[in-house]
């Protein structure tokens, strides 16, 4: 059984036809009729380039929509979707609801998954009472690394359809440079930046530079993961304990995604980007690369080029936000990963979960 998701009313695909576009493996996710929605993505602020990238350089946020990125999904992802009349629009694959998990879990099929089943729980927001008013208070946004092009989508940066493009551009990207060369992350629990950052030296002393470490996503205090070189991270997760470490966890994802393992899918997200329209958010949308919004859309698709190579920074985004007061935040899509981090980071910390 597929579900049926639709996307926020202001998104306007131009498409008359887009059910051809994710032909091959692309196609599994089974989106189509765009043609027929009534979203729309044209971008008030967003049909010029501006000349400064500073537009959003004071913004004050006080709500936020949150984007969880790939390990987010499971199967069954998807089924609320299917309630909302709204949603009838597309159709997402029933590998989503169905399974099987390795397919699901595969970075081709993971990241498109995660990113329209994401727009969808926005829609299933809208549907509810007072959703439209929370929707239109949001003043920020941000996600974790796949869910930075979520984000994007949901700020009218670019079309929900080009974003589908990238992303599903992006996975394969990923996917083949990570069986170029034999390379893992593991998450690091219990220990602060620092202590993670000697262990990976500690690692990198005893490997060849091919296997070599580094922290990748900056997540919270006491959950850092490291990405590299197979060897580097069976070094790692062997003196994790001697450094007083609570626990490893060997991810279930393709490669050492945020390292330079990752450099080979540069050039093609570069070539992607360049054919993209991207526009001036209409809200500010933090980057993974360096915790700031950025509105010059040359430099946000500089930006999501070196994503992929770059640790990801969500720790000082997420300080940063409730540092200049965020008061309400939402994580949309499936999952509960980025609320968990978020409480973590401030137990007071107002956050909802809306799943789709």
């Amino acid at each position: 059984m597929a579900a049926s998701i639709a996307l926020p009313s202001s998104i306007s695909l131009n498409s008359s036809s887009f059910s051809g576009l994710l032909n091959g493996a692309g196609a599994q996710l089974g989106v189509r009729n765009l043609g027929r929605s009534r979203v729309s993505m044209a971008a008030s602020v967003g049909s010029q380039t501006l000349q400064s990238d500073a537009l959003f350089a004071d913004y004050k946020p006080s709500s936020a929509f949150l984007f969880p990125g790939q390990g987010a999904q499971a199967v069954g992802m998807g089924k609320e979707a299917q309630s909302v009349p709204a949603a009838a629009e597309f159709d997402l694959l029933d590998v989503c609801i169905n399974g099987p998990k390795e397919k699901l879990d595969s970075t081709v099929i993971s990241q498109p998954a995660i990113y329209v089943t994401s727009l969808a729980a926005v829609e299933l927001l809208r549907a509810r009472d007072g959703g439209q008013l929370i929707i239109d208070s949001v003043d920020v946004t941000c996600g974790l690394s796949l869910g930075e092009y979520t984000a994007l989508a949901f700020a009218e940066s670019f079309s929900f359809e080009d974003g589908l493009k990238l992303v599903k551009l992006r996975g394969e990207a990923m996917q083949a440079a990570a069986d170029a060369a034999k390379s893992a992350m593991v998450s690091v629990i219990g220990l602060d930046s620092d202590k993670v950052q000697q262990l990976c030296d500690a690692a990198n002393a005893e490997v060849d530079d091919a296997d070599k470490v580094q922290i990748a996503n900056y997540l919270c205090t006491g959950n850092y993961a490291v990405s590299g070189g197979v060897k580097g991270i069976e070094a790692v997760e062997a003196k994790a304990k001697s450094f007083k470490a609570r626990m490893t966890v060997r991810l279930a994802v393709a490669g050492a995604f945020h390292t330079s393992f990752m450099e080979p899918a540069v050039s093609r997200l570069e070539a992607k980007l360049a054919e993209t329209q991207i526009r001036t958010p209409r809200i500010p949308v933090i980057s993974n690369v360096d915790a700031q919004p950025h509105s010059d859309p040359e430099t946000i698709k500089k930006i999501l080029a070196r994503q992929v190579t770059s640790p990801v920074q969500w720790e000082t985004t997420v300080k940063t936000l409730l540092g200049k007061g965020l008061k309400k935040s939402y994580e949309l899509g499936p999952g509960k990963v980025i609320a968990g981090i978020v409480k973590r980071m401030e137990r007071s910390a107002d956050i909802e979960n809306i799943a789709a």
